[in-house]
């Protein structure tokens, strides 16, 4: 299924029903009093956060939304139908705005939560409603109100407890497939993730995180360059944010502060989540050099950050890197962080 973050739709909620002028008309009650029924209420437009959606892509080939109108009420005290209502549903993380105002709606962070688009109109007082001591016979009713009709941009964060951030071919694809379920495309060349994919990474019993993979970050993502710009906003919402660097690097440091400031550019913000990094690839090392190679790179990032070298292919120390990420991520979630 193709991955679908960003989609416009125009929705409609339904007009309310007019509200009927009627009389009793029986044969012993020529003048019977007023007994017309109230309009019926337009059917509304909302929205419901599925937790098995994680694109948007039903909303790019079905981006019209009419609800009904309401029925008009009619004699006999009957009060017309109600319109009938659209619900639609989104993934999870999904943040709506108004698209000609670009005016914030809401956002959908919660499986089975719930947001109005578009309220349907009230339906009209029919005569009966204006019956009184002094006004026996009222001979109007209240026509309904109209619907509303607005144009709506659905943008996806994806919500996910640890986010990868690297350059391409940097191991983030393979570390994901290796610790989840999950089968991101993995080829010996760059940019082969192409769109965001997550997985569940089981750290115990009863203990597991979700960790989201999404495309390689080159120098300038941020004006536009590669693929990061498009898909740098699904790190917004992560609580720990795990960079990757390979072995094989000969700049750990510059490799390290070209992915801050990349993300620092993108939203400052990102710099106050909590942030581990991981030296990916470390089968390529002999084993008499891995340890001498990882107290040089350690060197190259600043003391207050985490780091650990693991092998995604060899699986070494997959484990404690998990059981490390999930610190974090539950040091992280005790203290608030995200946004």
């Amino acid at each position: 299924m193709k991955f679908v973050d960003y989609v416009t739709i125009s929705v409609r909620s339904g007009k309310g029903g007019a509200g009927s002028v009627s009389f009793r008309r029986a044969k012993f009650e020529p003048k019977g009093g007023p007994n017309g029924g109230n309009g019926g209420i337009g059917g509304s437009v909302s929205l419901v956060a599925d937790p098995q959606l994680y694109t948007l892509l039903d909303h790019r080939y079905n981006r019209h939304h009419f609800a009904e109108n309401g029925y008009n009420g009619q004699g006999a005290s009957k009060s017309g139908k109600d319109g009938l209502n659209i619900i639609l549903r989104v993934p999870v993380g999904t943040v709506v705005k108004d698209t000609d105002t670009d005016e914030l709606i809401g956002e959908l962070i919660s499986p089975g939560q719930t947001l109005d688009l578009a309220v349907g109109g009230r339906g009209g007082k029919g005569n009966e409603f204006f019956k009184s001591s002094t006004h026996q016979s009222p001979r109007h009713a209240q026509p309904g109100e109209p619907g509303v009709e607005r144009n709506i941009t659905f943008e996806l964060k994806l919500l996910a407890d640890v986010g990868l951030v690297g350059f391409p071919n940097a191991g983030k694809s393979t570390l994901v497939a290796s610790i989840s379920a999950a089968r991101p495309k993995i080829a010996d060349y760059p940019f082969t993730t192409l769109e965001p994919s997550l997985g569940v990474v089981s750290v115990d019993n009863y203990q597991s995180f979700v960790i989201a993979d999404i495309p390689g970050i080159i120098e300038g993502a941020h004006e536009g360059k590669g693929l990061g710009i498009q898909f740098l906003k699904h790190i917004e919402r992560n609580a720990v944010l795990l960079f990757l660097i390979p072995v094989d690097s000969q700049t750990v440091g510059a490799d390290y502060a070209t992915l801050l400031g990349e993300l620092e550019a993108f939203d400052e913000r990102m710099l106050e989540k909590p942030r581990m990094v991981g030296f990916s690839k470390l089968d390529l090392l002999a084993p008499e050099d891995r340890v001498k190679w990882e107290k040089k790179a350690r060197k190259a990032i600043p003391a207050d950050i985490p780091t650990m070298a693991f092998s995604s292919v060899a699986h070494l120390n997959l484990d404690e890197m998990k059981r490390e990420l999930w610190n974090h991520v539950i040091e992280s979630k005790s203290f608030g962080e995200g946004f």
